[in-house]
């Protein structure tokens, strides 16, 4: 059965400093499966990755996980995922999780996070696809990324229009809710084979 929408998550190998992120993780994962839909994310066992993919299981919904060979071998992956891709690398695992996806959603974590997060963002701004982007701000986490980015606007790096095609809440109900429904109402047949 063909899943109600597909939420691609980024978020952290490991758990964070405080049991607050994993409830947020966990949340989300509840999110997608009560409402039939599906997560696509990195494939690992480990941190909120590990999380998400669990909650999202245990709710009902799919889990679909892309990763290397490598990190297989370190034995991170989430083997009783709905679907595990191994894949023979990095570029080639994110390529497939885009195509999966109908939006995207960057929990808390770290530099592969951030990498994973600004790449989607760049292709949005490029018009290689016009799927919604999210940051979840669990408990203020980015905070200081997005005083950031504001000052790169100000300082005339950017401009309002790319800050304006992430969307950025606190709450993760209403964040999901909201990507669900841009996604839904997104001009449909984009692709990424321009990348």
């Amino acid at each position: 059965m063909k899943p109600a929408f597909s939420l691609c998550v980024y978020c952290g190998s490991r758990n964070g400093e405080s049991d607050m992120f994993a409830a947020t993780a966990a949340e989300v994962g509840r999110w997608i499966g009560e409402r039939g839909g599906q997560l696509v994310y990195g494939g690992g066992n480990n941190g909120l990755m590990g999380v998400v993919a669990d909650s999202t299981l245990a709710a009902g919904g799919r889990v679909v996980g892309v990763i290397p060979h490598a990190l297989v071998e370190k034995e991170w992956a989430k083997l009783d995922c709905t679907e595990l891709h191994v894949v023979n690398n990095m570029h080639e695992r994110k390529r497939m999780m885009a195509e999966r996806a109908d939006a995207f959603l960057a929990l808390p974590g770290g530099i592969g996070t951030f990498e994973e997060l600004f790449e989607v963002w760049t292709w949005r701004q490029l018009g290689y696809h016009d799927k919604p982007v999210g940051i979840l701000n669990a408990h203020r986490y980015y905070d200081p990324l997005l005083t950031f980015l504001e000052s790169s606007v100000r300082h005339g790096f950017m401009s309002d229009w790319q800050m304006n095609l992430i969307r950025v809440g606190n709450d993760p109900q209403m964040l999901l809710a909201a990507l669900v429904e841009a996604a839904a109402a997104a001009h449909k047949g984009s692709s990424l084979s321009q990348i």
